[in-house]
Parts: C-alpha cells; structure tokens; sequence
C-alpha cells in the first residue's frame, strides 16, 4: 500500500478492555457454537448435511418475525427452532428414504433457506426486535473480573453450553448416545443387531436442524437486534469447518467456536482502535485463519470422523 495510506494511522490499543473483549467473544461464538453442536450430533450418527446455512437463515427471519409480532423474543426462539427442525426433515426425508446424495441435498437446503428468508423477510427489514436482557445473577455479577466475564450473559449463552454438556454426556455416558455413534460408525452392524437407523438418522437430523435454528434466531434477536438479508454471512459454512476443527468432539467445538469467536471480536475491536490494515483485510482474517486451519487437519488425515459418514444406508443390502 502507498505511504499516503498508512500516514496518520495511529492505533489506540488502550482503547480495548480484554475484559470485555472476553465477554463479547462469548456472545459473538453462541451463534456458530449452536449450529456447529447440531451438526456434531448429526454427523456422529453418519450423514453430512450441508444445508446449514439455509437453517440458520431460516431460524433467523421466523425468529425475528415471531419475535416482532408476539414482543416475546422467547416464543421467537422456540418458532425459530420449530422451523428449522421441520425444514431439515426435508432434508432427511430426501436423503434417508428416498437416499438423495446428501452433498447435493444440503447445498440446495441452503439455497431454499436463503430464498425463503428473503421472501419471509421482505416486510420486516429495517425493525427493531426486542431481545434478551442479561441475566444478572445475584452476587456473582458484581465479582471484580469473573462477574462482567461469565455471570453477565443473556440466557441462550449458558443454554449453548448446556446443550455442549448434555450432548457430551449423552454421547459417552448414555444408551442412546452409544446407539446414535454405532449408527454413524457402522451403519449395518447397527441395523443387524436390531436398530432402526433411518428413524435415528432423521432424529438426529432434526435435532441439528433445530440447533442450527436457535443459532440463526441468536443472530437476529440478539447480538444484531433487526432483520437484514444473507446476515448469516456464512456462519454456517464456519459452524461445518468448527466440526472438522473439533474432531466431532463436543468439547473441542466448544473451544474451536470460542477461538473464532475470539478473532471476530478481536478484528472488531482492532477496527474500532484505528488498527493501520485495511477493514476489508481485518474482515476476511477469521475466514482466513479457519481456511488455515482445516488445510492444517486435513493434511493430518481424518482425526475421528465417523466412518459411515455420508454414505447411504440401504436397510436390504
């Protein structure tokens, strides 16, 4: 770049708080962290569904719509999931019972997603929704640095990470969690010993489906409070990436939502600090960093993918 461009760029680094900066990073990965936990539990029961994106998208505008019409932002969380989990069992309907390839089959759910959201959309752009207030819990709000860090969050920040815990759980600790793995792993075994792997694919499905919801509903209710056209921005295709980053593990996804939630706010804060880079620079860096990262993976081979994993199951052979 010319010296013209970077002469009176001064950076203000004083100007974040790493305080808040650590707050904001749980609020700016709740969105990915939903949609990307959905998407363990249905990649670990053996189908790849891509169509994330339409998902969240969707989640966002019947979220935001309920929301505006009903002033509950609660009751547009709960439409915003409802929605997506029956758009994603058209997914699984394709795709387990009529055994459409899947890869196919979840890009075209992102483009109906995304033109379905437009459509809905249309008359809600440029309002206001309500949104969640903070829970302030008593005491613990007020500690010196963990109050402002952990205890200062609205409800669906500590509902994305029991639904982390609960899925981890279930996973390891529980019958249905060893089923769900078995299915994913190896899909013929599991129907020779007498499991229905098809009504547990679509469960699964519809499962992540409804997780994907609640992301996009978070997008729109939460952390930008209105409704604007494609505001997912591609945080479906990050939620996909954070499951590959994770290994299909819970826990890992946690940390890789957090991570990426991290770099958006950091770039955020650096733009608002006069950081002497371009905006357009500091924008593409957490989609660069997760490039990165999956060719780093990828290089290493596959670190725990369910075997099964996107392929069709055919209950006679």
């Amino acid at each position: 770049l010319p010296h013209s461009f970077w002469k009176g760029k001064v950076m203000d680094l004083s100007s974040i708080n790493p305080i808040l900066l650590l707050a904001s990073l749980m609020v700016s990965a709740t969105p990915i962290l939903l949609a990307a936990i959905g998407e363990v539990v249905v990649e670990r029961s053996g189908v790849l569904n891509l169509g994330v994106e339409g998902l969240m998208i969707t989640g966002a505008v019947i979220g935001f719509a309920v929301a505006v019409n009903t002033s509950s932002p609660g009751i547009g969380f709960i439409c915003a999931a409802l929605a997506a989990a029956l758009l994603s069992l058209s997914f699984a309907v394709l795709t387990q019972i009529f055994l459409s390839n899947q890869v196919a089959t979840g890009l075209g759910l992102t483009l109906v997603g995304l033109g379905l959201s437009a459509l809905i959309g249309k008359p809600y752009e440029g309002m206001k929704s309500p949104s969640l207030d903070k829970l302030d819990l008593p005491l613990l709000s007020d500690l010196p640095v963990l109050g402002p860090l952990l205890f200062s969050h609205d409800a669906m920040v500590y509902i994305s990470v029991i639904i982390v815990i609960a899925v981890a759980y279930t996973l390891k600790r529980t019958r249905a969690g060893l089923i769900l793995r078995a299915v994913g792993e190896n899909h013929h075994a599991a129907h020779a010993l007498g499991y229905k792997v098809i009504r547990i694919r679509i469960l699964a499905i519809m499962f992540g489906g409804a997780c994907s919801g609640l992301g996009g509903a978070y997008l729109s209710l939460v952390r930008v409070p209105q409704w604007t056209e494609g505001m997912t921005a591609g945080a479906g295709w990050i939620a996909l990436a954070i499951v590959v980053f994770g290994s299909w593990r819970p826990w890992r996804v946690l940390i890789g939502a957090y991570l990426f939630g991290g770099v958006t706010v950091l770039q955020l804060n650096l733009q608002a600090a006069g950081a002497a880079i371009p905006v357009e620079y500091l924008s593409m860096s957490p989609y660069l960093i997760t490039i990165a990262v999956l060719v780093f993976i990828s290089a290493k081979g596959n670190q725990g993918a369910p075997e099964s994993l996107g392929r069709a199951f055919h209950a006679s052979s």
